[in-house]
Formats: structure tokens, C-alpha cells, sequence
């Protein structure tokens, strides 16, 4: 999932170093978003996610598909512990 800066990650910086640690920052967040954005795709064109979607229609509906995908993976997490 993405991770975005905090106050902590600008702390004891002169401006340049803000400057590119901003940058560094923003591909890293390019990055997760679009690594998100991939899985995303791939799980929902997975066969349990489909089986899941029919399982679950109603409460569904009113969702996102990445809201559906992190509901779906905290399910399949919550019964493999």
C-alpha cells in the first residue's frame, strides 16, 4: 500500500536535502501507486476474487474495486491465521 511522507522523513534537513528527498518521495509514492494499482487488477481478475465477489454481491455493491480487494485480502488473511 502506499506510504506517504511524515513530518519525520523532512526532520534535520537543510532545504536541498528537502528538496530531494521530496522528489525521492513523490517516484517512490508514483511507484506504490502504481504497484497498487496492478495488483489491484490481478487480484480481481483472480478466480477466488470472482467466487468472493458472488459470494458477497449485496454488501458489494456500493464499493470500489480497490475497497472490494483490501475487504477480499482482509478476509483471505483473517481465516489463513
Amino acid at each position: 500500500m502506499a506510504q506517504f511522507p511524515t513530518s519525520s522523513d523532512y526532520a534535520h534537513t537543510t532545504d536541498s536535502k528537502v528538496s530531494v528527498n521530496c522528489e525521492r518521495k513523490d517516484h517512490q509514492l508514483s511507484a506504490n501507486t502504481q504497484f497498487w494499482h496492478n495488483l489491484k487488477y490481478v487480484i480481481s481478475a483472480s478466480s477466488g476474487f470472482q467466487r468472493w465477489q458472488l459470494e458477497c454481491n449485496a454488501k458489494l455493491q456500493s464499493l470500489r474495486l480497490d475497497q472490494q480487494v483490501q475487504m477480499y485480502l482482509r478476509e483471505t488473511l483473517e481465516t489463513l491465521a
